[in-house]
């Protein structure tokens, strides 16, 4: 017999740069996932900076505010006992990348 998973996928309304803001609805769509009873949250591309940041894709603090907010969800007891794929920009601006935890 196989297992069940349920799998939550997320359109968000994020903002280029709003880095609190975007903080914040992602974890309330983890917070959805989790009470539909999903095992798996998959976020949007980018989801953590937002789209649109042009040349601030090269800059260094976009990449530190990105990474802190991604600290956070790691820290938050919300993103216990699911499994999450968040959105953020690689270094070197020219690739998006998808991180993958649970805890």
């Amino acid at each position: 017999m196989g297992r069940k998973v349920t799998l939550a996928t997320c359109t968000l309304n994020q903002w280029a740069m709003d880095f609190e803001g975007n903080y914040n609805r992602i974890l309330e769509s983890i917070k959805k996932a989790k009470e539909a009873g999903a095992t798996y949250r998959l976020g949007p591309e980018l989801e953590i900076p937002g789209y649109g940041c042009a040349d601030h894709f090269y800059e260094s603090d976009t990449f530190l505010h990105s990474w802190q907010v991604l600290a956070k969800l790691l820290n938050s007891p919300d993103c216990q006992d699911i499994i999450c794929d968040v959105g953020i920009k690689e270094n070197n601006a020219e690739n998006n990348l998808v991180v993958n935890f649970r805890y």
